[in-house]
Protein backbone atom coordinates (compact mmCIF):
# COMPACT_ATOMS: atom_id res chain seq x y z
CA UNK A 1 0.00 0.00 0.00
CA UNK A 2 0.95 3.49 -1.10
CA UNK A 3 -0.63 6.55 0.83
CA UNK A 4 1.49 9.07 -1.38
CA UNK A 5 0.50 10.97 -3.64
CA UNK A 6 2.16 10.72 -7.51
CA UNK A 7 4.77 13.74 -7.53
CA UNK A 8 2.46 15.06 -10.35
CA UNK A 9 -0.67 14.74 -8.23
CA UNK A 10 1.41 16.62 -5.80
CA UNK A 11 2.32 19.62 -7.61
CA UNK A 12 -1.04 19.55 -9.00
CA UNK A 13 -2.49 19.87 -5.30
CA UNK A 14 0.55 22.82 -4.27
CA UNK A 15 -0.66 24.34 -7.34
CA UNK A 16 -4.50 24.58 -6.54
CA UNK A 17 -3.41 25.94 -2.89
CA UNK A 18 -1.23 28.05 -3.54
CA UNK A 19 -4.07 29.84 -6.34
CA UNK A 20 -7.06 29.14 -3.26
CA UNK A 21 -5.11 30.48 -0.85
CA UNK A 22 -4.23 33.74 -2.98
CA UNK A 23 -7.23 34.36 -4.96
CA UNK A 24 -10.63 32.73 -2.84
CA UNK A 25 -9.97 32.82 0.55
CA UNK A 26 -9.30 36.77 1.01
CA UNK A 27 -12.41 37.32 -1.06
CA UNK A 28 -14.80 34.35 -0.45
CA UNK A 29 -16.33 35.90 3.10
CA UNK A 30 -17.05 39.35 1.63
CA UNK A 31 -18.36 37.88 -1.99
CA UNK A 32 -20.38 35.57 -0.55
CA UNK A 33 -22.11 37.67 1.94
CA UNK A 34 -22.69 40.62 -1.06
CA UNK A 35 -24.23 37.47 -3.33
CA UNK A 36 -21.46 38.73 -5.73
CA UNK A 37 -20.98 36.33 -8.55
CA UNK A 38 -17.32 35.28 -8.46
CA UNK A 39 -16.54 35.68 -12.50
CA UNK A 40 -12.88 36.51 -11.78
CA UNK A 41 -11.98 33.56 -10.23
CA UNK A 42 -13.78 31.34 -12.78
CA UNK A 43 -12.19 33.28 -15.56
CA UNK A 44 -8.47 31.91 -13.28
CA UNK A 45 -10.06 28.64 -13.02
CA UNK A 46 -10.30 28.43 -17.42
CA UNK A 47 -6.69 29.75 -17.39
CA UNK A 48 -5.83 26.73 -14.79
CA UNK A 49 -7.30 23.82 -16.89
CA UNK A 50 -9.99 22.75 -14.31
CA UNK A 51 -12.75 22.82 -16.82
CA UNK A 52 -11.52 20.54 -18.81
CA UNK A 53 -9.73 18.42 -16.29
CA UNK A 54 -12.18 15.03 -16.79
CA UNK A 55 -12.13 15.28 -20.78
CA UNK A 56 -10.20 13.29 -22.58
CA UNK A 57 -6.45 14.56 -24.25
CA UNK A 58 -7.61 14.60 -27.67
CA UNK A 59 -10.29 16.25 -27.19
CA UNK A 60 -8.48 19.20 -25.21
CA UNK A 61 -9.08 18.32 -21.87
CA UNK A 62 -6.16 16.54 -19.30
CA UNK A 63 -7.84 13.30 -18.98
CA UNK A 64 -6.90 13.35 -15.10
CA UNK A 65 -7.23 10.83 -12.80
CA UNK A 66 -10.21 10.57 -10.40
CA UNK A 67 -7.41 11.08 -7.51
CA UNK A 68 -6.59 14.60 -9.22
CA UNK A 69 -10.13 15.26 -9.73
CA UNK A 70 -10.94 14.79 -5.75
CA UNK A 71 -8.06 16.91 -4.90
CA UNK A 72 -9.21 19.80 -7.20
CA UNK A 73 -12.87 19.78 -5.11
CA UNK A 74 -11.03 19.49 -1.68
CA UNK A 75 -8.99 22.10 -1.76
CA UNK A 76 -11.68 24.34 -3.93
CA UNK A 77 -13.97 24.15 -1.18
CA UNK A 78 -11.07 24.74 1.73
CA UNK A 79 -11.55 28.14 0.00
CA UNK A 80 -15.60 28.31 -1.00
CA UNK A 81 -17.54 25.58 -1.36
CA UNK A 82 -19.82 27.31 -4.05
CA UNK A 83 -17.05 27.85 -6.47
CA UNK A 84 -16.33 24.15 -6.49
CA UNK A 85 -20.19 23.66 -7.21
CA UNK A 86 -19.34 25.71 -10.85
CA UNK A 87 -16.42 23.36 -11.23
CA UNK A 88 -18.70 19.76 -9.71
CA UNK A 89 -21.87 20.17 -12.32
CA UNK A 90 -19.23 21.11 -14.76
CA UNK A 91 -17.04 18.26 -14.45
CA UNK A 92 -19.98 15.46 -14.07
CA UNK A 93 -21.59 16.54 -17.20
CA UNK A 94 -18.20 16.25 -19.57
CA UNK A 95 -17.51 13.15 -17.77
CA UNK A 96 -20.64 11.34 -18.94
CA UNK A 97 -21.13 13.53 -22.43
CA UNK A 98 -17.17 11.63 -23.17
CA UNK A 99 -18.40 8.45 -21.97
CA UNK A 100 -21.73 8.22 -23.74
CA UNK A 101 -21.98 10.94 -26.18
CA UNK A 102 -21.38 10.53 -29.47
CA UNK A 103 -18.44 11.07 -31.71
CA UNK A 104 -20.42 13.67 -33.52
CA UNK A 105 -21.35 15.22 -30.11
CA UNK A 106 -17.92 14.76 -28.27
CA UNK A 107 -16.07 16.83 -31.01
CA UNK A 108 -19.06 19.51 -31.13
CA UNK A 109 -19.23 20.34 -27.81
CA UNK A 110 -15.91 19.05 -25.77
CA UNK A 111 -13.33 21.08 -26.89
CA UNK A 112 -15.03 24.44 -25.67
CA UNK A 113 -15.97 22.82 -22.33
CA UNK A 114 -12.29 21.59 -22.03
CA UNK A 115 -11.24 25.00 -22.37
CA UNK A 116 -13.87 26.99 -20.05
CA UNK A 117 -15.53 28.89 -23.55
CA UNK A 118 -18.22 27.04 -22.72
CA UNK A 119 -20.10 25.53 -19.66
CA UNK A 120 -22.68 22.91 -18.38
CA UNK A 121 -24.35 21.19 -15.59
CA UNK A 122 -27.16 18.53 -15.74
CA UNK A 123 -31.03 19.00 -15.49
CA UNK A 124 -32.35 16.29 -13.10
CA UNK A 125 -34.44 17.12 -9.88
CA UNK A 126 -37.96 18.40 -10.55
CA UNK A 127 -40.30 20.04 -8.18
CA UNK A 128 -42.06 16.68 -7.27
CA UNK A 129 -38.76 14.24 -7.96
CA UNK A 130 -35.99 14.03 -6.43
CA UNK A 131 -34.08 11.01 -5.24
CA UNK A 132 -37.00 9.49 -7.09
CA UNK A 133 -35.96 10.15 -10.59
CA UNK A 134 -38.02 7.37 -12.06
CA UNK A 135 -40.70 9.68 -10.99
CA UNK A 136 -39.83 12.50 -13.39
CA UNK A 137 -42.70 14.46 -15.45
CA UNK A 138 -40.71 16.20 -18.03
CA UNK A 139 -41.22 14.46 -21.50
CA UNK A 140 -39.53 14.75 -24.84
CA UNK A 141 -41.87 13.75 -27.82
CA UNK A 142 -40.29 12.71 -31.21
CA UNK A 143 -41.52 14.64 -34.14
CA UNK A 144 -39.18 13.87 -37.41
CA UNK A 145 -35.84 14.94 -36.77
CA UNK A 146 -36.33 16.70 -33.32
CA UNK A 147 -37.72 15.69 -29.91
CA UNK A 148 -39.87 18.77 -27.94
CA UNK A 149 -39.31 18.69 -24.90
CA UNK A 150 -41.93 20.07 -21.55
CA UNK A 151 -41.89 20.42 -18.17
CA UNK A 152 -39.83 22.05 -15.54
CA UNK A 153 -36.36 21.35 -13.49
CA UNK A 154 -35.57 22.64 -10.14
CA UNK A 155 -31.94 23.46 -8.17
CA UNK A 156 -29.81 23.42 -11.61
CA UNK A 157 -26.39 24.37 -11.02
CA UNK A 158 -24.71 26.49 -13.50
CA UNK A 159 -28.65 26.75 -15.16
CA UNK A 160 -27.26 30.49 -16.16
CA UNK A 161 -24.42 29.54 -17.55
CA UNK A 162 -24.52 26.37 -18.91
CA UNK A 163 -24.08 25.62 -23.14
CA UNK A 164 -25.76 22.65 -23.51
CA UNK A 165 -27.18 21.59 -20.84
CA UNK A 166 -27.84 17.84 -20.89
CA UNK A 167 -31.67 17.17 -19.55
CA UNK A 168 -32.98 14.04 -18.00
CA UNK A 169 -36.37 13.43 -20.04
CA UNK A 170 -39.20 10.45 -20.90
CA UNK A 171 -39.00 9.50 -24.37
CA UNK A 172 -41.80 6.64 -23.91
CA UNK A 173 -44.42 7.06 -21.30
CA UNK A 174 -45.24 3.38 -21.83
CA UNK A 175 -42.40 1.18 -20.73
CA UNK A 176 -42.02 -0.72 -17.30
CA UNK A 177 -40.08 -0.13 -15.52
CA UNK A 178 -40.42 3.76 -16.30
CA UNK A 179 -36.30 3.64 -16.76
CA UNK A 180 -35.97 2.27 -19.59
CA UNK A 181 -38.39 4.95 -21.52
CA UNK A 182 -35.49 7.75 -20.42
CA UNK A 183 -33.47 9.96 -21.94
CA UNK A 184 -31.21 12.47 -21.82
CA UNK A 185 -30.77 15.44 -24.60
CA UNK A 186 -28.57 18.21 -24.99
CA UNK A 187 -30.21 21.90 -24.99
CA UNK A 188 -28.55 24.72 -25.81
CA UNK A 189 -28.82 27.90 -24.53
CA UNK A 190 -30.68 30.02 -26.72
CA UNK A 191 -33.19 27.39 -27.36
CA UNK A 192 -36.79 28.65 -27.97
CA UNK A 193 -39.12 27.51 -25.06
CA UNK A 194 -35.70 27.17 -22.41
CA UNK A 195 -36.54 29.94 -19.84
CA UNK A 196 -34.44 29.80 -16.53
CA UNK A 197 -36.98 31.88 -14.66
CA UNK A 198 -35.74 32.65 -11.18
CA UNK A 199 -32.50 31.97 -9.01
CA UNK A 200 -33.57 29.77 -5.33
CA UNK A 201 -32.70 31.62 -2.39
CA UNK A 202 -30.80 28.93 -0.17
CA UNK A 203 -29.09 29.04 3.30
CA UNK A 204 -25.75 28.66 1.96
CA UNK A 205 -23.73 27.05 -1.47
CA UNK A 206 -23.63 30.66 -2.43
CA UNK A 207 -21.75 31.78 -5.11
CA UNK A 208 -23.04 29.69 -7.98
CA UNK A 209 -26.67 29.71 -9.14
CA UNK A 210 -29.65 27.52 -7.91
CA UNK A 211 -32.24 27.90 -10.98
CA UNK A 212 -35.56 26.94 -11.68
CA UNK A 213 -35.50 25.82 -15.66
CA UNK A 214 -38.90 25.75 -17.56
CA UNK A 215 -39.19 24.12 -21.04
CA UNK A 216 -42.18 25.20 -23.17
CA UNK A 217 -41.78 22.82 -26.25
CA UNK A 218 -38.64 23.40 -26.86
CA UNK A 219 -37.48 22.13 -30.21
CA UNK A 220 -34.02 19.77 -30.03
CA UNK A 221 -32.22 17.89 -33.01
CA UNK A 222 -32.20 14.31 -32.60
CA UNK A 223 -28.99 14.60 -32.93
CA UNK A 224 -28.48 16.35 -29.56
CA UNK A 225 -29.80 12.73 -27.99
CA UNK A 226 -27.03 11.78 -25.53
CA UNK A 227 -25.46 8.67 -27.47
CA UNK A 228 -28.04 8.74 -29.86
CA UNK A 229 -29.98 5.56 -28.57
CA UNK A 230 -32.85 6.19 -26.65
CA UNK A 231 -33.82 4.30 -23.09
CA UNK A 232 -30.52 4.73 -21.72
CA UNK A 233 -30.41 7.77 -19.64
CA UNK A 234 -31.03 7.03 -16.53
CA UNK A 235 -27.77 4.19 -17.01
CA UNK A 236 -26.14 7.15 -18.12
CA UNK A 237 -26.62 9.72 -15.25
CA UNK A 238 -26.51 6.84 -12.66
CA UNK A 239 -22.82 6.25 -14.07
CA UNK A 240 -22.20 10.23 -13.57
CA UNK A 241 -23.53 10.19 -10.33
CA UNK A 242 -21.03 7.57 -8.99
CA UNK A 243 -18.42 9.92 -10.13
CA UNK A 244 -20.92 13.02 -8.45
CA UNK A 245 -20.63 11.71 -4.82
CA UNK A 246 -16.51 11.75 -5.27
CA UNK A 247 -16.88 15.20 -5.64
CA UNK A 248 -19.14 15.81 -2.86
CA UNK A 249 -16.57 13.59 -0.56
CA UNK A 250 -14.14 15.59 -1.32
CA UNK A 251 -15.73 19.03 -1.05
CA UNK A 252 -16.63 17.92 2.23
CA UNK A 253 -13.01 17.51 2.93
CA UNK A 254 -12.69 21.01 2.10
CA UNK A 255 -15.15 22.00 4.25
CA UNK A 256 -13.72 19.81 7.31
CA UNK A 257 -10.05 20.63 6.65
CA UNK A 258 -10.89 24.86 6.78
CA UNK A 259 -13.14 24.52 9.75
CA UNK A 260 -10.14 22.04 11.55
CA UNK A 261 -7.51 24.85 10.96
CA UNK A 262 -9.84 27.64 11.92
CA UNK A 263 -10.25 26.19 15.01
CA UNK A 264 -6.88 25.49 15.97
CA UNK A 265 -5.66 28.52 14.97
CA UNK A 266 -8.57 30.53 17.14
CA UNK A 267 -7.81 27.99 20.27
CA UNK A 268 -4.01 29.15 20.27
CA UNK A 269 -4.91 32.37 19.81
CA UNK A 270 -7.84 32.94 22.29
CA UNK A 271 -6.85 33.16 25.29
CA UNK A 272 -9.01 32.73 28.80
CA UNK A 273 -8.22 32.48 32.29
CA UNK A 274 -4.40 33.75 31.57
CA UNK A 275 -3.90 31.27 29.13
CA UNK A 276 -4.49 30.09 24.95
CA UNK A 277 -7.87 27.97 25.21
CA UNK A 278 -5.70 25.12 23.58
CA UNK A 279 -4.16 24.22 26.92
CA UNK A 280 -7.57 23.34 28.27
CA UNK A 281 -8.52 19.97 28.17
CA UNK A 282 -11.95 20.31 26.46
CA UNK A 283 -10.83 21.69 23.36
CA UNK A 284 -7.50 19.60 23.15
CA UNK A 285 -10.64 16.55 22.85
CA UNK A 286 -12.16 18.48 19.82
CA UNK A 287 -9.63 19.50 18.57
CA UNK A 288 -8.17 15.63 18.63
CA UNK A 289 -11.60 14.17 17.37
CA UNK A 290 -11.52 16.56 14.57
CA UNK A 291 -8.45 15.90 13.08
CA UNK A 292 -8.89 12.13 13.47
CA UNK A 293 -12.33 12.35 11.86
CA UNK A 294 -10.88 14.63 9.30
CA UNK A 295 -8.24 12.18 8.66
CA UNK A 296 -10.39 8.68 8.45
CA UNK A 297 -12.70 10.73 5.71
CA UNK A 298 -10.06 11.59 3.76
CA UNK A 299 -8.07 8.09 3.29
CA UNK A 300 -11.74 6.26 2.97
CA UNK A 301 -12.38 9.05 -0.02
CA UNK A 302 -9.07 8.94 -1.82
CA UNK A 303 -9.73 4.78 -1.40
CA UNK A 304 -12.68 5.27 -3.39
CA UNK A 305 -11.14 7.43 -5.70
CA UNK A 306 -8.69 4.81 -6.56
CA UNK A 307 -10.62 2.66 -7.15
CA UNK A 308 -13.17 4.18 -9.91
CA UNK A 309 -9.39 4.88 -11.59
CA UNK A 310 -8.92 0.94 -11.81
CA UNK A 311 -12.26 1.39 -13.64
CA UNK A 312 -14.21 -0.68 -11.18
CA UNK A 313 -17.90 0.11 -10.43
CA UNK A 314 -17.50 2.17 -7.46
CA UNK A 315 -21.07 2.52 -5.75
CA UNK A 316 -20.14 0.63 -2.38
CA UNK A 317 -16.82 2.85 -2.03
CA UNK A 318 -18.44 6.35 -3.08
CA UNK A 319 -21.02 5.77 -1.65
CA UNK A 320 -19.46 5.23 1.67
CA UNK A 321 -16.94 8.71 1.05
CA UNK A 322 -19.65 10.42 0.45
CA UNK A 323 -21.75 9.68 3.42
CA UNK A 324 -18.98 9.50 5.96
CA UNK A 325 -16.76 12.78 4.50
CA UNK A 326 -20.22 14.53 4.27
CA UNK A 327 -21.41 13.90 8.02
CA UNK A 328 -17.39 14.36 9.11
CA UNK A 329 -17.62 18.02 7.57
CA UNK A 330 -21.11 18.61 8.97
CA UNK A 331 -19.49 17.94 12.65
CA UNK A 332 -16.14 19.65 12.13
CA UNK A 333 -18.04 22.94 11.14
CA UNK A 334 -20.20 22.57 14.40
CA UNK A 335 -17.04 21.60 16.31
CA UNK A 336 -15.54 24.59 15.26
CA UNK A 337 -18.04 26.74 15.59
CA UNK A 338 -18.36 25.75 19.58
CA UNK A 339 -14.60 25.97 19.78
CA UNK A 340 -15.30 29.96 18.69
CA UNK A 341 -17.95 30.06 21.19
CA UNK A 342 -19.92 33.57 20.22
CA UNK A 343 -17.39 34.32 17.66
CA UNK A 344 -18.41 30.81 15.76
CA UNK A 345 -21.79 32.06 15.08
CA UNK A 346 -21.01 35.93 14.10
CA UNK A 347 -20.82 36.32 10.13
CA UNK A 348 -17.42 38.26 10.63
CA UNK A 349 -15.74 34.70 11.01
CA UNK A 350 -15.40 31.97 8.41
CA UNK A 351 -16.91 29.28 10.24
CA UNK A 352 -20.66 30.03 9.75
CA UNK A 353 -20.59 29.90 6.10
CA UNK A 354 -18.62 26.58 6.35
CA UNK A 355 -21.50 25.24 8.80
CA UNK A 356 -24.07 26.63 6.34
CA UNK A 357 -22.49 24.88 3.23
CA UNK A 358 -21.36 22.09 5.10
CA UNK A 359 -25.19 20.75 5.91
CA UNK A 360 -25.63 20.51 1.88
CA UNK A 361 -23.02 18.17 2.21
CA UNK A 362 -25.18 15.51 3.56
CA UNK A 363 -28.17 16.21 1.66
CA UNK A 364 -26.55 16.82 -2.37
CA UNK A 365 -25.56 13.69 -4.26
CA UNK A 366 -28.15 11.59 -2.40
CA UNK A 367 -28.80 11.77 0.94
CA UNK A 368 -26.91 10.06 3.92
CA UNK A 369 -30.00 7.63 4.43
CA UNK A 370 -29.42 6.92 1.23
CA UNK A 371 -26.19 6.77 0.91
CA UNK A 372 -26.85 4.21 3.60
CA UNK A 373 -29.23 2.47 1.15
CA UNK A 374 -26.68 2.74 -1.61
CA UNK A 375 -24.04 0.85 0.82
CA UNK A 376 -26.16 -1.86 1.68
CA UNK A 377 -27.70 -2.95 -1.64
CA UNK A 378 -24.54 -3.14 -2.92
CA UNK A 379 -23.09 -5.07 -0.05
CA UNK A 380 -26.37 -7.29 0.13
CA UNK A 381 -25.79 -8.16 -3.46
CA UNK A 382 -22.56 -9.37 -3.27
CA UNK A 383 -21.38 -6.35 -5.21
CA UNK A 384 -18.63 -5.40 -2.82
CA UNK A 385 -17.24 -6.18 0.53
CA UNK A 386 -15.28 -4.86 3.79
CA UNK A 387 -12.42 -5.46 4.02
CA UNK A 388 -9.78 -5.87 1.56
Amino acid sequence: MDFQLTSDQAQFQSALRDFVDKEIVPVAKDWEHEGRYPAEIVEQMKQLGLFGLMIPEEYGGANADFVSFTLMFEEIARGWMGIAGILGSHSLSCWMLARHGTEEQKRKYLPELAAGARRTGIALTEPDAGTDLQGIRTTADREGDAYVINGAKMWITNARHADPLPVLVKTDRTVSPAHKGMSVLLVEAGTPGFEVTKDIPKLGYKGTESCEVVFDNVRVPAANLLGGVEGHGMQQVLSALEVGRLNIAGRSLGIAQRAYDEALAYAKERHAFGKPIADFQAIQIKIAEMATQLQAARLLTYWAATRLDQGERSDLQTGMAKLFASEVALQAAQDSMRVHGGYGYSAEFEIERLYRDSILMTIGEGTSDIMRTVISKSLVAGKGKVGW
